[in-house]
């Protein structure tokens, strides 16, 4: 969530993010974190962060009214936009959708937390809001309103990018991106620069051509990643160890 309301501040650099995610799909780890280190990608680390999750990237980049709402709300009312966040997690519990799983355990503290069972393996949830944020129809079966079925393999590889140190201080209403709070607002928004220690930021005219294939993920793949189903990898010629642990 961290990851995707930092990114939405850059509304202009997501759809050539997700084409690029959606090309590259069939890296995983190393491989997928040396290609986006390689090709000297221009766009803020904040959306490079989203480079493992195409079907994140393809929701973002199929709205992007939503998402550039998103991202303006982001950016001049965060305390808003996370009190937000936590109504509608407290919905989703109080109505049974959302709890904790395999995968995911859900805090139930004065503030609904999600975080991944393993912190190495990020799982992305799929649900249609116009049923888990509202009392469910008798007989309706909640255990199935939310869907954790694919996940990536995050682990060391995109340490520079801030996995496995981003947090909410729901209390505090701060956000915490590569272990430094996130700072960036409506006024600041041209000036600001996140700190990513590692990521080197390449201006458009630096990008080089690129030493590996690309292949675009096939329509099954697209719609079963959208789902939250797992799919075997169909293209061959590149290693993507997370396809098949995963979402």
């Amino acid at each position: 969530m961290a990851q995707i309301l930092a990114g939405a501040t850059y509304p202009d650099q997501i759809p050539d993010a997700a084409k690029w995610a959606d090309q590259h799909h069939y890296l995983s780890g190393q491989a997928l974190a040396d290609a986006i280190q390689g090709d000297q990608l221009p766009w803020d680390p904040s959306v490079q962060a989203l480079l493992p999750f195409p079907s994140v990237l393809e929701m973002m980049s199929s709205d992007m009214n939503w998402t550039t709402d998103l991202g303006n709300a982001f950016l001049a009312q965060q305390q808003d936009v996370m009190d937000a966040i936590q109504r509608e997690r407290r919905k989703a519990r109080d109505f049974g959708y959302l709890r904790s799983n395999a995968v995911v355990a859900v805090g139930s503290g004065p503030y609904i937390t999600i975080m991944p069972i393993n912190p190495g393996y990020v799982v992305v949830p799929y649900y249609d809001p116009r049923v888990v944020f509202f009392a469910p129809v008798p007989g309706f079966v909640v255990g199935g309103g939310i869907r954790f079925g694919f996940g990536v393999a995050i682990g060391g590889f995109f340490r520079p990018w801030g996995w496995g140190y981003n947090r909410f201080d729901w209390g505090g209403h701060a956000v915490f991106i590569n272990n430094a709070r996130w700072g960036r607002t409506w006024v600041n928004r041209g000036a600001y620069v996140h700190p990513y220690e590692g990521v080197h930021r390449y201006a458009p005219a630096e990008r080089v051509q690129e030493q590996h294939e690309v292949h675009e993920r096939s329509p099954r793949e697209r719609a079963a990643q959208r789902e939250g189903h797992r799919v075997p990898e169909e293209h061959r010629g590149g290693g993507r160890g997370g396809e098949h642990d995963r979402r």
